[in-house]
């Protein structure tokens, strides 16, 4: 027999049971995540005086996941995060990791007011290496990165264009003023690696310029026609006048 108060206690109960298993769950994570976490800063403890005790330097470093960011260094998007000495990805294979003491500069590609992500070009002490590339960062979390790289002192530039890394370290190779101000024949240039944030620059003055030079053609167009307008009106008056002259003779 159809009882609605029974169907109502049975829905409560298992609305029940499973709130409390959710909260069981939660709390099991919880213990497991705490005891892990405790058990590991002990297991890095024990290491770190067995190390000192045998007359080597070991420290652990611990991410900062509040720093950390989004993107692609290798396949597929991961979290990207921080620590005292190193750029680290260590939850999904091949694992990423850059000594902070090792990077030059770093280098923002694309970056625009439409785009919707950047690439994060890093640039190593060694120039026989190729930089590395950190893709498709979320362009909201530009400036969590470049407060964080000003609190390291590492520079950086930005630039809308994509560049041939290849190309430019063989030109950085084969400057020897390359950190000077002026060139060999003593003319000004960008020091550094300012030349890649003048060169992008220099591309949107071009742009302007050629915005000013229609804006010109066009009021010269303008200009034309005004003064034809004008001959005409000039040339009506003129008949008018003649027509006048021959009725009052």
């Amino acid at each position: 027999m159809y009882d609605p108060d029974e169907l109502d206690e049975e829905q409560r109960e298992r609305q029940l049971r499973k709130k409390l298993n959710e909260m069981y769950l939660i709390e099991f994570h919880f213990l497991v995540d705490s005891c892990f976490r405790r058990r590991f800063k002990e297991f890095c403890k024990k290491m770190e005086r067995v190390a000192k005790h045998h007359r080597f330097h070991l420290e652990f470093d611990i991410p900062y996941r509040d720093l950390g960011f989004h993107g692609v260094p290798n396949r597929e998007m991961v979290l990207i995060q921080p620590t005292v000495r190193c750029l680290v990805n260590l939850t999904e294979t091949p694992f990423f990791l850059v000594e902070l003491d090792r990077v030059e500069h770093i280098h923002f590609e694309r970056c625009t007011f439409r785009s919707k992500n950047f690439d994060m070009i890093i640039i190593l002490q060694n120039f026989d290496v190729l930089p590395l590339s950190i893709n498709a960062v979320p362009m909201n979390e530009l400036d969590a990165i470049q407060e964080w790289l000003t609190d390291c002192s590492i520079t950086y530039t930005a630039g809308q264009a994509s560049m041939s890394w290849k190309s430019v370290m063989n030109l950085v190779k084969g400057d020897p003023r390359f950190y000077e101000e002026t060139d060999e024949h003593g003319e000004s240039k960008p020091a550094g690696w300012q030349f890649l944030q003048a060169d992008d620059n220099h591309d949107g003055n071009e742009e302007e310029d050629d915005g000013d030079e229609d804006y010109s053609a066009g009021d010269d167009d303008d200009e034309d026609e005004d003064e034809e307008d004008e001959d005409e009106e000039e040339d009506d008056e003129e008949d008018v006048n003649g027509d006048d002259d021959e009725v009052g003779v």
